[in-house]
């Protein structure tokens, strides 16, 4: 039952370590500590991906800043309480971790294949110049009766598609995991910069 669950949430991506780790929680006994991973876009540009590793699969006390790692696991969220609200936090969960040379070009560094359910009406918009993008929330089963719930972006004529997915809707969805900064409004004089995470969708089936 385990493994079928696993099945449903797969992330793949090689990378630059580019933040020391920090401790994010502890389970059993069990430490759990965020890096941030650089992963090379085809466009040149980049993603920050953070990834949640266990103490046990590898030395939190060493610095591993510089070096390249390839990261099995699923991209995981949950909610973190700010200010009297809930914000979702996304970061990969690694189960596998391997160091690697540097980046192989011929290996993909960046995919994710997600086998959810629509919980919110799919919302669709064109951008300006006449680009279309529907945004989609999957949730994604986990043992133990809990779900991920991930934010997927579609474009072009899978958004149009997409637009159309009802809630509770199965779908299976293809693609990578990007980060975008963009700025959150506090209070009329301040903000902050945040980054956001997301699946660029490359393929989707609407089962």
């Amino acid at each position: 039952m385990a493994d079928k669950i696993i099945e449903n949430n797969q992330v793949s991506i090689m990378g630059q370590i580019v933040s020391p780790f920090t401790f994010s929680h502890q389970v059993y006994g069990e430490g759990f500590y965020l890096i941030e991973v650089l992963v090379k876009r085809l466009s040149d540009s980049e993603d920050r991906i953070p990834v949640m590793i266990s103490e046990r699969l590898i030395d939190v006390t060493q610095d591993y800043e510089g070096e390249y790692i390839q990261v099995y696991g699923q991209f995981r969220s949950y909610n973190r309480h700010e200010e009297k609200k809930n914000r979702l936090v996304l970061s990969v969960f690694a189960r596998e971790v391997s160091f690697v040379e540097e980046e192989d070009d011929s290996v993909k560094s960046n995919q994710i294949f997600l086998d959810g359910y629509i919980c919110k009406p799919p919302v669709y918009r064109k951008t300006p110049l006449g680009r279309e993008i529907a945004d989609l929330l999957i949730a994604v089963n986990r043992p133990y009766g809990k779900s991920d719930y991930i934010p997927c972006i579609c474009w072009g004529r899978n958004a149009r598609y997409a637009s159309a997915f009802a809630v509770g809707g199965h779908v299976l969805i293809w693609g990578r995991i990007q980060s975008r900064e963009y700025i959150k409004r506090l209070s009329e004089t301040e903000s902050e910069k945040r980054t956001a995470y997301e699946v660029s969708v490359s393929k989707l089936e609407y089962l």
